[in-house]
């Protein structure tokens, strides 16, 4: 820690004298609060523990740890209520008296260096957290921009088998990227999945469309299918590149539609442009449907 106030110091070693009056009593004191016994050993038997104290006190100024070890002693002094060796001495009347008005100046300053300590303490983490959340955004802005050449790299197989499998596994690498419980593709009764997410306790089975056209209502019919095949909590979210045609969305919308559609709108304008998490994004897009039935909502109509 850092050095303590000249003052501080000699607030402590006053009381310290003050609160002990035998020697066995402070050298056990001394003890407890780390004083090695190397340093005790100097304490020779005709040696005051005044002048023991003014020998030590300097030692402990001048080392390293010494400032943690007089910070110690002074918090502990600070609690003292009872004084047991000056109770057992005929002028106890007067130095119980000088040991209180002692230990309650300490208590101030050790009041006040606690106080200083916990601010210095809460602006280190104040800081910490602010460097972390900085760094955050620069990693998440360079994972974006990673997941956003990605997808421009892949954009020449569109309308492929290949390029549909690498749009599949793209987007499961996108719900990685916002932290989400997320399933690759796999095959469930025969029928190929092309994803699993789970948000705010809701499974989102995932359909990834990476066609050159709009998607139909024929692949509408057919991920719903797989859909409604699973338990009730289960719904779905169909991905299409190219979007969808009006009888898509007419097929996917009916009242407590299992189905969200989101196409390259909610991807290149919320996603990737940082604007909204794909959490946030889905679950705005379940409340539209909750309240209209409508399964699609425009990244413009957000």
């Amino acid at each position: 820690m850092k050095k303590l106030s000249p003052v501080f110091v000699e607030l402590t070693q006053d009381a310290l004298l003050k609160a002990f009056w035998y020697k066995p009593s402070l050298r056990i004191f001394l003890q407890q609060h780390g004083i090695a016994e190397g340093a005790l050993a100097q304490w020779h038997a005709d040696q005051s523990k005044r002048d023991f104290i003014r020998w030590l006190w300097p030692q402990l100024v001048k080392g390293e740890k010494g400032p943690g070890v007089i910070l110690s002693m002074a918090r502990s002094l600070a609690e003292m209520q009872d004084f047991p060796d000056l109770e057992r001495k005929e002028d106890t009347k007067i130095r119980i008296p000088e040991a209180k008005e002692a230990i309650t100046r300490l208590r101030k300053a050790v009041l006040s260096i606690n106080e200083t300590i916990r601010e210095t303490k809460d602006a280190e983490q104040r800081r910490k957290v602010a460097f972390e959340q900085m760094s955050a955004r620069i990693a998440a802005q360079l994972s974006i921009e990673k997941l956003a050449g990605r997808l421009t790299e892949i954009t020449p197989h569109l309308g492929t088998q290949e390029g549909g499998y690498q749009f599949e596994r793209w987007f499961y690498d996108l719900a990685v990227y916002f932290e989400l419980e997320a399933r690759p593709g796999y095959v469930a009764s025969g029928r190929q999945i092309d994803g699993a997410l789970t948000i705010d306790g809701t499974t989102f089975l995932i359909e990834t469309k990476f066609t050159t056209t709009p998607i139909g209502s024929p692949d509408i019919d057919t991920f719903m299918a797989k859909i409604e095949s699973k338990a009730d909590n289960t719904m779905g979210i169909l991905v299409s590149i190219s979007g969808f045609n009006e009888g898509a969305k007419t097929s996917a919308s009916k009242q407590k539609t299992p189905m969200l559609l989101l196409d390259h709108g909610h991807i290149f304008n919320l996603l990737l442009s940082g604007v909204m998490t794909l959490p946030q994004v889905v679950s705005r897009i379940k409340r539209h449907a909750s309240q209209t039935g409508s399964s699609y909502l425009g990244a413009t109509e957000f």
